[in-house]
């Protein structure tokens, strides 16, 4: 599972990260890693529990589909967009096909009207962190749960309810602490088998030869509708779908 990028998007979500250190220090605070205190020596977070603890999950990285052998998971990240989730949202309902949206905290609060079109359509919810940080695995056990944490509590209030199912490193920065507290928030980590590299924009015919390249690599998909131009990711899709379809392939949510 190779690192990606949506590199263009961070300055998108700084002030978004500049505002989670600041609730931390002003807020009364607490853990969410189910049964284990914090790691002595970080500061705790300020994070509020959702209104019913979730049932915990496996702490491994999912990367299997519910669909059975011949499934794929179509997985999304970044979002949601105003510009770009709408049309891969119109894309999947052309097709019958059902994805999971790895979405982003900050933008989940500025566009909740499109976090409940994902939940309406009968899509699941993936936290896909605050700050979009590649390198998160890197910094501090507290740092981690803060970005877990409040994304998730963004995504739930955007969703009216609805709780994000899995949860995504940005860029795979999984750690041991990060995979486990997800998972005790009943979000089960997810990878990717196949990265469509979509975010580097290469043309919509380079999108389609990677992942029909990469299929034997596994059933997960990853697509990115959000940090640009994704123009080439609709229509990537818009060929990919009734393609994978001719081929005997079914489409399921990655494994809980």
């Amino acid at each position: 599972m190779a690192r990606h990028g949506g590199r263009g998007w961070h300055g998108r979500v700084v002030a978004a990260a500049v505002g989670v250190t600041a609730l931390a220090a002003a807020t009364s605070v607490w853990t969410a890693q189910a049964g284990q205190p914090p790691a002595r020596g970080a500061e705790r977070t300020a994070v509020r529990p959702a209104a019913r603890e979730a049932k915990p999950v496996s702490a491994e990285i999912a990367h299997a589909s519910d669909g059975g052998e011949h499934a794929v998971n179509i997985t999304v990240d970044d979002g949601p967009d105003p510009t770009w989730t709408p049309q891969v949202l119109a894309v999947l309902k052309e097709f019958g096909v059902k994805a999971t949206f790895c979405m982003v905290g900050p933008q989940a609060e500025a566009h909740p009207d499109l976090v409940r079109a994902v939940v309406a359509a009968g899509h699941r919810l993936c936290d896909h962190s605050v700050a979009h940080d590649t390198g998160m695995d890197k910094k501090s056990e507290a740092y981690q749960a803060r970005q877990i944490l409040e994304a998730e509590r963004q995504i739930t209030k955007a969703s009216g309810g609805v709780r994000p199912v899995y949860y995504r490193a940005p860029g795979g920065a999984f750690t041991p602490y990060s995979r486990h507290l997800a998972a005790g928030r009943g979000m089960r980590p997810l990878g990717w088998n196949v990265d469509s590299k979509d975010f580097e924009r290469p043309g919509t015919g380079a999108i389609e030869a990677t992942v029909r390249g990469e299929l034997s690599n596994g059933p997960t998909l990853l697509f990115h509708d959000a940090g640009g131009d994704r123009s080439q990711t609709v229509a990537a899709l818009r060929d990919l779908l009734p393609w994978l379809k001719q081929r005997g392939y079914t489409f399921g949510f990655p494994v809980r």
